[in-house]
């Protein structure tokens, strides 16, 4: 919340994006890339992470393969299907990155929150 009930920045908030980028300024992932990956984690599929998050198969699977090519390594590996249906699992590598993302993520929501409530406090109460 960015101040008391009746402040003039009441219904006002912060909001931010990750993202990683190489040095030449490309796009390496953002946040929807670490929401898949994150998701394939957790399901064990990349069509349910896809539909989950609302986009295609397709467009999910050139997320990861783009970030990949950057990258130099695999974030995921897949096995067709069979009789069991195929599966997706992240790499030793992926594993790493979203647990490194996702500790790095808590850490600087811990911090914004802190310097929020800083500015807020300011400019709600000129001090």
């Amino acid at each position: 919340m960015a101040g008391s009930k009746g402040d003039k920045y009441y219904n006002v908030f912060l909001d931010y994006r990750l993202w990683l980028k190489t040095i030449d300024n490309e796009g390496i992932m953002g946040e929807g890339c670490f929401s898949l990956l994150i998701e394939i984690k957790n399901s064990g599929s990349l069509k349910e992470a896809a539909t989950k998050l609302s986009v295609s198969y397709r467009k999910a699977w050139g997320i990861i393969r783009k970030s990949e090519n950057i990258l130099g390594f695999k974030l995921v590996d897949k096995h067709r299907g069979g009789k069991d249906g195929g599966h997706s699992f992240l790499t030793e590598e992926g594993n790493n990155l979203i647990q490194a993302y996702i500790q790095l993520r808590e850490d600087i929501d811990q911090s914004i929150k802190k310097v929020t409530m800083n500015f807020f406090h300011r400019i709600n109460h000129k001090t």
